[in-house]
């Protein structure tokens, strides 16, 4: 099955690359070029199966979203030369991710059924049960780790070791509660509700940037909304839009990226239901078709896209 793993460009205006879980990113002075691979990765390990057409569904979902949420606040992208490929600043990234969950889904039930009642500093009252909606949606940040594990941590915590300052983090936080409003109110005009999500932030010339991408299934968790509460009433799963399946299926399988446990492999079959997956969310939260992009010099096209646009 073709998919794009890696790509290793060869720029003279480069001036490095990084290879981050499934992006690989090209230094230019004060830009970068982001090649969306079809890497996938789970538990914070990259697994050993690319997923075909996984990045060319996150990197447009993600500049839908991006060129949307430009009015709330900026963001590092200037141009999407290839459905693969973004290019944009090169900004200075905070060390923490922000998630904010509006239900109790993923990490935070996984968190809660193990009994714990804090999670980042936040308090969650007693009684629920996974999927459920908050009260409230909560701000739970994790640490921004280049290799390994994100931690969770707490905004006093942020605060007390001075990764960001008081005031930013208070900007962030804003940026963060309007962004997921915004991603709500659209996602549920789509019949979809926006369970959770993560932002990441930049400074580029002092001021502050929303970096990475946004509202794809690999930074976000959606539900479909028809059905959603008589589900909750009957126990019964949620019908969702995510990579959630993914981990679940590495946990059934015993894995869950610690030290010894041993990746499963992936048929084709699965790897196929992945992509298809991948699609799915694109078309419901796009309202669009999808349109495959041909693997047949895929890589040489993406790193023509990149070279034109740089000169």
């Amino acid at each position: 099955m073709e998919a794009t793993k890696n790509t290793n460009f060869q720029f003279e205006k480069s001036n490095g690359k990084y290879e981050g879980k499934v992006r690989d990113v090209y230094f230019f002075e004060d830009k970068l070029a982001i090649v969306a691979s079809d890497r996938i990765s789970a538990f914070d390990v990259v697994l050993k199966r690319a997923i075909p057409y996984k990045g060319q569904v996150l990197n447009q979902i993600a500049s839908k979203f991006l060129q949307m949420t430009a009015d709330i606040v900026p963001n590092w992208v200037e141009a999407t030369p290839h459905p693969n490929v973004t290019v944009g600043k090169k900004c200075e990234a905070y060390a923490v991710e922000m998630v904010i969950r509006g239900y109790l889904a993923g990490h935070a039930w996984r968190e809660y059924k193990a009994g714990k009642r804090m999670l980042c500093g936040v308090a969650l009252p007693e009684g629920l049960k996974e999927n459920d909606k908050l009260p409230e949606p909560i701000i739970t940040p994790t640490t921004k780790a280049m290799e390994g594990h994100d931690e969770d941590i707490s905004r006093e915590e942020i605060l007390a070791q001075g990764i960001v300052s008081e005031g930013e983090y208070v900007k962030l936080e804003a940026y963060t509660r309007a962004l997921f409003a915004a991603g709500q109110a659209y996602a549920a005009d789509r019949g979809l509700i926006l369970v959770d999500t993560k932002y990441e932030f930049g400074k580029y010339d002092g001021d502050i940037y929303l970096i990475d991408e946004i509202h794809t299934p690999d930074s976000s968790r959606y539900f479909y909304a028809e059905g959603y509460q008589e589900r909750q009433d009957k126990d019964e799963p949620q019908k969702q839009l995510s990579k959630e399946f993914v981990r679940k299926w590495l946990i059934e399988n015993g894995f869950q990226g610690q030290d010894g446990q041993v990746e499963p492999e992936m048929s084709d079959e699965f790897v196929a239901s992945v992509s298809e997956r991948y699609i799915e969310l694109f078309e419901n939260i796009t309202g669009e078709k999808f349109e495959r992009t041909s693997y047949e010099n895929r890589e040489a096209q993406m790193e023509e896209a990149i070279q034109k646009y740089f000169g």
